[in-house]
């Protein structure tokens, strides 16, 4: 991952700046890139200050204010898909993805497993196998 360029570096792309060196030759004498060079300028321009931006962001999930609605839906209907969960999320007004709420299952360690019962198509040759194995677990 990548880090932002160290402070004594800006400094000193700061001082060059004030001296009047455009910032295109200062970025080449301080060997960074001259994109770079000119955003610095901007910046030095718009602020007086050439401080390196916070780095990530948000990590909280936007479900964290939804997990009672969640966790009782699903006691409430526990074959819902994914995508049906993010259907009624938007209708709520929180947009999120599937994955988002993959995550937010996974870390409630809540997970859908298939069912026997959801009528699964046999196999080709051998017929309907799957009704011996299911009278042997139980399952219907």
């Amino acid at each position: 991952m990548t880090r932002p360029y160290s402070q004594d570096l800006r400094d000193r792309f700061s001082r060059l700046f004030a001296k009047g060196i455009a910032a295109r030759a200062a970025a080449r004498h301080l060997d960074v890139s001259e994109s770079t060079g000119v955003k610095w300028g901007h910046q030095l321009r718009a602020t007086g200050r050439l401080d390196a931006r916070p780095m990530g962001g948000d990590h909280r999930s936007k479900l964290t204010g939804e997990r009672d609605w969640l966790l009782a839906r699903v006691q409430e209907k526990d074959d819902l898909t994914l995508e049906r969960f993010r259907a009624e999320l938007a209708e709520r007004g929180v947009h999120v993805s599937v994955s988002a709420i993959w995550v937010f299952f996974a870390k409630e360690k809540i997970s859908f497993k298939k069912k026997s019962a959801r009528g699964r198509a046999g196999t080709r040759r051998r017929g309907a196998g799957t009704a011996a194995l299911d009278a042997r677990t139980g399952h219907v």
